[in-house]
């Protein structure tokens, strides 16, 4: 198991003016563009947390015991992105030896998950439309939003040192989110939206 440090940060002021010309700093100090691959990518990354939560509080709300497990898991993949924003936003020679990243122990967690939930789905005979229930959207679109951090982190990889298991978590978690939204309406009883290309305007027509 991996310990890692806590947060060192005193958040006594909100605004500073400092980024007022449209840069920032990374957690070594550094300024930097605001609209850099690396801002980019862990600003997608904190998007990502924020839909997670918005899914976790739909868990809570609706008050069902068959959610509560991924509740649960939700409320640690947001942790995790957490750390993984922490590590984006930290060039690799400022990395400190216990500060707070995705690992590999992260990513197989995620693959258990995937499994276990996956387990009890019917095979897909169709791609399927977001919605049936709401939690299930929200978690569609927390699935393109990791899509899009997952590009942008592949692209900062490609200019600049990044950690792998950044890349496979975020592959990982997009994938557990798909099984995490057929697995919603599957414990809802609530039947799945599949694709259906003659629903269109053009496929009705005449």
């Amino acid at each position: 198991m991996e310990k890692f440090s806590g947060p060192r940060l005193a958040l006594n002021r909100i605004y500073t003016r400092r980024g007022d010309g449209g840069d920032t700093a990374l957690a070594g100090g550094q300024r930097v563009p605001k609209d850099s691959l690396r801002i980019e990518a862990y600003g997608t990354v904190d998007e990502l947390n924020a839909f997670a939560g918005l899914a976790c509080v739909t868990c809570q709300e609706l008050n069902s015991e068959k959610l509560a497990p991924l509740g649960a898991i939700l409320r640690r993949v947001q942790h995790e992105l957490f750390n993984l924003g922490s590590i984006l936003a930290t060039l690799p020679q400022d990395v400190r030896p216990n500060q707070a990243r995705v690992t590999e122990a992260d990513v197989l967690q995620l693959e258990r998950e995937i499994d276990a939930m996956n387990q009890g789905l019917p095979a897909l005979r169709s791609f399927v439309l977001p919605g049936g229930t709401r939690l299930n959207a929200e978690l569609h679109a927390a699935r393109t939003i990791c899509r899009r951090a997952e590009r942008l982190v592949v692209a900062l990889a490609r200019a600049e040192e990044v950690p792998a298991e950044a890349i496979r978590y975020l592959n990982r978690l997009s994938d557990a989110l798909f099984v995490w939204s057929r697995w919603v309406n599957h414990a809802l009883g609530v039947p799945e939206a599949l694709w259906e290309p003659n629903q269109s305007a053009s496929g009705k027509a005449g």
